[in-house]
């Protein structure tokens, strides 16, 4: 009994903030609100407007909405871009909202960036070594040259973890640091402010799950450490 509480405890954590995500995001996705324009055409206003004309607008193909630092290219999904809905405009806001933390050197934003470039190959390191752990001790018989070895992968394995808690922070300051009060000077109205903050909200969320995914699996290897 105490098995299945714990392992429904799991996954309400692992997998309820992705559902909560998805049914706001669907919710405010479905009605045409009477916006004067698109997700797409309020993100080029707005980078135009914050003299970011380097910035492209793009259809996100095959990922979700994001703005790409390296390219500076502001990528939404084929519904945001050419939606009306209160999701479109939000999403737009709240990936403008990275533009923006881009451009004026937001200390944690630069910081993820950085982290981020450092997670690729330290991930792969640390793939690669825990894989090589067991043949290794096989080969040179030194329990440890194993252990050194997969303190190393654990270490290289954190970085992705210690990416996706810098993550939360700047999700949140992109959401309501800016997007929230660009989009209540006067883009939405009073009306839809409540939504708009549910939607941002989702917005600001949605790499949560894989932040306790990525801590739960590091806590599992911490865990096999110490055994």
């Amino acid at each position: 009994m105490h098995l299945i509480i714990l392992l429904l405890v799991f996954a309400l954590l692992l997998y309820g903030p992705q559902w909560w995500v998805q049914y706001v995001l669907a919710r405010y996705n479905r009605r045409q609100e009477d916006f004067p324009g698109t997700g797409g055409e309020l993100a080029r206003h707005l980078l135009d407007r914050f003299d970011m004309q380097q910035v492209r607008v793009e259809v996100a193909e095959g990922t979700g909405d994001h703005y790409d630092p390296e390219q500076q290219v502001v990528r939404l999904t084929r519904d945001k871009l050419d939606g009306r809905t209160l999701t479109a405009i939000a999403t737009a806001a709240h990936e403008v909202g990275h533009a923006l933390q881009h451009a004026q050197g937001y200390r944690p934003f630069l910081w993820r960036q950085r982290l981020a470039r450092t997670a690729q190959w330290s991930g792969r390191v640390g793939s690669f070594l825990l894989f090589a752990v067991p043949m290794l001790t096989l080969i040179t018989k030194a329990p440890a040259a194993g252990i050194l070895m997969f303190l190393a992968a654990i270490a290289t394995l954190g970085m992705t973890v210690l990416v996706q808690l810098v993550t939360l922070p700047v999700e949140w300051d992109a959401s309501f640091g800016r997007a929230l009060p660009i989009l209540e000077s006067g883009y939405i109205n009073r009306s839809q402010q409540a939504a708009a903050r549910r939607v941002l909200r989702a917005c600001a969320l949605t790499y949560f799950a894989a932040s306790l995914a990525g801590l739960l699996n590091f806590w599992r290897w911490m865990r096999l450490l110490r055994h």
